[in-house]
């Protein structure tokens, strides 16, 4: 059986020269194993989110290292300097072993003598004056967030983009409220505070093995996108239209704030994520959701009228780094297109908006260029629509991701 570390090791192998995606390689690595999923998974996102930091530190004490090499002595590194719970001698030993193991006998001297030197050298990371390094953070990002929100705004939430985000239980008023979800799940085990209608667990969440959800009292949803589905001010017996919906967790939302009265259209292109809607659905016996499979770019004449729609796009994701640490080093020039797809999706989802009716827009990211500098641009177009409200939350350590919304209404 292979050891945890040797499994993070693969997996960051295949993120850093595969290309992979965190998210999806940790879950499918994680899915054989028994013990050891928590550490598997605070050593990839560690690693991953820790990168710029960690590497200037190797720099320091050795040049260029071979691709293997250097996912080790990154491994070793965040294990000595940004975890409490892992003895010095198990992270330098642990990974000389982990190279023996991979074939790199040879550089086992070097792993040792480097790890040794950095942990030797006493290094506070809290005491760098480089924020791109205190942080791990792109230099090009944290400009563009300076110009957009100001330094004071942004030397507040960048502490808080690190070490992996709170979830959040949304309680399903068909069975609990959020009190009585509170109760079932502290009775399980699982301890969560109360906070703003939801319920934020404040210890480990095994999914699989929570009776609370596998009876559907409740789904998951970052606390940012359920109060901007909140902000829509949903009624009983709407006609609510969610035009990029998979995984589902909006129209959950939507539905419970109707008590499950009406009709909420959650749609997606793809098949197999309507698939995840339907499932989800169906475990929390949400029977006005009915999963399509459409395109958000092309008007459906067969989708009906509607008092309220929720447009959350596609997007950068900037405001999600936290959970997709990668996402940090995106090529910023990579996603100059996404405005342009996201402004004919507003356009498409507007028109199924009823005269008097509402529309959500939303993203996960932390991007005026793809949030108001898109509104701007539809309501040059559309004189019939005017902003009620737009909020941005930034990533906090008992609050959601970032996060952008505006609520449009057909005047």
């Amino acid at each position: 059986m292979k050891s945890s570390r040797q499994i993070a090791f693969e997996v960051l192998y295949k993120i850093f020269y595969g290309n992979a995606y965190s998210n999806i390689a940790v879950d499918s690595a994680l899915a054989g194993i028994g013990e050891g999923k928590a550490f598997v998974t605070r050593l990839v996102y560690g690693v991953v989110e820790r990168r710029i930091t960690i590497d200037k530190i190797i720099s320091d004490f050795c040049v260029s290292p071979k691709p293997k090499v250097l996912v080790i002595l990154r491994m070793g590194v965040y294990q000595l300097l940004f975890t409490d719970k892992v003895p010095t001698s198990a992270a330098i030993n642990e990974s000389v072993e982990l190279a023996k193991s991979n074939g790199l006998g040879y550089y086992t001297g070097l792993i040792n003598a480097v790890l040794r030197k950095i942990n030797n050298a006493e290094i506070d990371i809290n005491a760098f004056d480089d924020k791109s390094l205190k942080y791990s953070v792109p230099v090009n990002l944290i400009n563009m967030w300076n110009k957009a929100y100001g330094v004071e705004t942004v030397d507040a939430f960048l502490p808080y983009l690190n070490g992996g985000a709170p979830i959040f239980a949304v309680p399903n008023p068909l069975f609990v409220t959020t009190d009585e979800l509170l109760s079932e799940l502290q009775s399980s085990g699982i301890n969560g505070v109360i906070n703003r209608g939801t319920v934020m667990i404040t210890s480990s969440l095994d999914l699989n093995n929570c009776a609370s959800f596998h009876n559907g009292h409740f789904h998951i949803q970052d606390l940012s996108c359920y109060l901007a589905v909140g902000a829509l001010d949903l009624r009983e017996n709407d006609t609510v239209i969610d035009v990029c919906s998979a995984p589902g967790g909006k129209s959950f939302t939507a539905a419970g704030f109707m008590k499950n009265h009406g009709k909420i259209y959650a749609l997606d292109i793809h098949g197999h994520r309507v698939n995840l809607i339907k499932s989800g659905a169906q475990r929390l016996k949400f029977t006005s959701v009915i999963p399509m499979i459409n395109d958000a770019l092309i008007y459906n004449e067969n989708l009906p009228p509607a008092d309220k729609v929720i447009c959350d796009v596609p997007c950068s994701g900037f405001g999600i780094i936290r959970r997709k640490p990668e996402i940090r080093y995106k090529n910023l020039d990579e996603i100059k297109g996404l405005p342009k797809i996201q402004l004919e999706i507003l356009n498409t989802a507007s028109e199924y908006v009823k005269p008097g009716g509402k529309i959500l827009y939303s993203t996960c990211t932390l991007n005026i260029r793809e949030n108001e500098a898109v509104i701007e641009r539809f309501l040059s177009r559309k004189s019939d629509f005017s902003v009620t409200e737009t909020k941005t939350f930034f990533p906090s350590d008992s609050g959601g991701d970032g996060f952008f919304y505006s609520i449009l209404e057909r005047v």
